[in-house]
C-alpha cells in the first residue's frame, strides 16, 4: 500500500536511495538487472550492494529472479519510493493520506503539503503489460518496453495534457511530476456515473462537458478515451480528468477518436435519461465541436426534425 511506502522513505537510507535508483537505471536495458552490474549503475561497491539488497528485498522493495544470472527488478513498491523520494525533496509532499481512488491502471491518494493536493499514481503495463502494450502508442517504437517504462511515459503524457489545458480547461491543475506519479490539485464532485442529475440540469451539464471538449480541441487536444467515469461532477461545475491516452488534433485517427468520445458521452446521457435527451447524431455533434460551432445538442434534434 502507498501509505506504507511513505513511510518507508523516511526510513530508509541514502544507499537504499542509490540501489533502488541503480536498479532503475539497468531496467532501461533490460526487465531483470544483472546483480553483477549493480555496482557501477548504484555507484556504490559489491559489499554495499549487497547489503542493501537485502534491506530493500526485506521491504518488498525489489524482486529477485534467477534467469541465466541472477537479475532484479524494482516492484511497484520500489518505484513508488523513488517518486516519493523526489517529491519529498521538492518540497511538494509531506506525507500521503487517505485514498481517493483505486483502479485497474492508476492509485489516487490524498498529499498533505501546504494545500490540498492529490497523487496519482500511474500503474499501466504491470499487470496487464502485453496489453496495454498493444493499446499505448507511446510505446510502438520501442525494442525493449518494460512496465516500468509503460507507466512513466502515462505520466509524462498525462501531465503535459494537463500543463497544456489548464486553466482554460476544467482539468486537474498540474503542480508536479516525477516518473510516473503526478501531483496535481485535489477537486470537488463525484463521477458522473454515480451523479444524479436533476431533469433540469441534465442537457445543460451535457452541454458544459461538450463545451469542455471543444474548448481541449482548440488547445489542440482529444482526451481519447472520454467516458463517465472521468468526469466529476460538483455543485460548482465540471473537471474532465485521465488525459494520459490524449492525442493531438492532428493525430492521424483525430476524427474518428472525437467522434467516438463524443459519442460515448452522449449514449451515456441517452441510456441514463432517455426521456430528457434528444436522439442526436454523435457524428454530427463531434463535427461542431472540431469547427467550433458546438452551442447545444438541443440544436442537432432541431435540424434532424425539420
Amino acid at each position: 500500500m502507498v501509505e506504507n511506502v511513505a513511510r518507508l522513505v523516511a526510513e530508509l537510507d541514502p544507499e537504499d536511495i542509490y540501489l533502488l535508483s541503480g536498479v532503475e537505471q539497468g531496467m532501461r536495458f533490460s526487465e531483470w538487472v544483472n546483480r553483477g552490474k549493480l555496482p557501477d549503475y548504484a555507484d556504490l561497491t559489491p559489499e554495499e550492494v549487497e547489503y542493501r539488497l537485502d534491506r530493500c528485498m526485506r521491504r518488498d522493495l525489489i524482486e529477485r529472479r534467477t534467469i541465466q544470472y541472477e537479475g532484479y527488478q524494482l516492484t511497484f513498491e520500489g518505484y513508488d519510493v523513488l517518486a516519493l523520494h523526489t517529491f519529498a525533496e521538492r518540497d511538494t509532499v509531506d506525507g500521503v493520506g487517505a485514498p481517493l481512488g483505486v483502479g485497474k491502471e492508476s492509485d489516487v491518494y490524498e498529499v498533505q503539503s501546504y494545500r490540498p493536493l492529490a497523487l496519482k499514481f500511474h500503474r499501466e503495463g504491470y499487470t496487464n503489460f502485453r496489453e496495454v502494450n498493444r493499446e499505448r502508442e507511446y510505446t510502438a517504437d520501442r525494442d525493449h518496453v518494460s512496465w516500468l517504462y509503460t507507466a512513466r511515459k502515462a505520466a509524462e503524457r498525462e501531465y503535459e495534457a494537463l500543463e497544456t489545458l489548464y486553466p482554460d480547461v476544467s482539468v486537474p491543475q498540474p503542480v508536479d511530476h516525477n516518473r510516473h506519479a503526478i501531483v496535481m490539485a485535489k477537486f470537488d464532485g463525484v463521477e458522473l456515473s454515480r451523479a444524479k442529475l436533476d431533469d433540469e440540469q441534465v442537457v445543460p451539464v451535457l452541454d458544459l462537458i461538450l463545451d469542455e471538449v471543444a474548448t481541449a480541441y482548440d488547445a489542440g487536444l482529444i482526451h481519447g478515451d472520454l467516458s463517465d467515469h472521468n468526469i466529476a461532477v460538483a455543485s460548482s461545475g465540471i473537471t474532465v480528468f485521465d488525459w494520459p491516452q490524449s492525442v493531438p488534433t492532428d493525430h492521424a485517427n483525430a476524427a474518428d477518436l472525437l467522434e467516438r468520445d463524443v459519442s460515448n458521452l452522449i449514449g451515456f446521457f441517452a441510456r441514463k435519461y432517455p426521456r430528457l435527451v434528444p436522439d442526436v447524431d454523435g457524428g454530427a455533434v463531434a463535427d461542431a465541436v472540431a469547427d467550433g460551432a458546438f452551442e447545444s445538442v438541443r440544436e442537432f434534434a432541431a435540424s434532424r426534425s425539420s
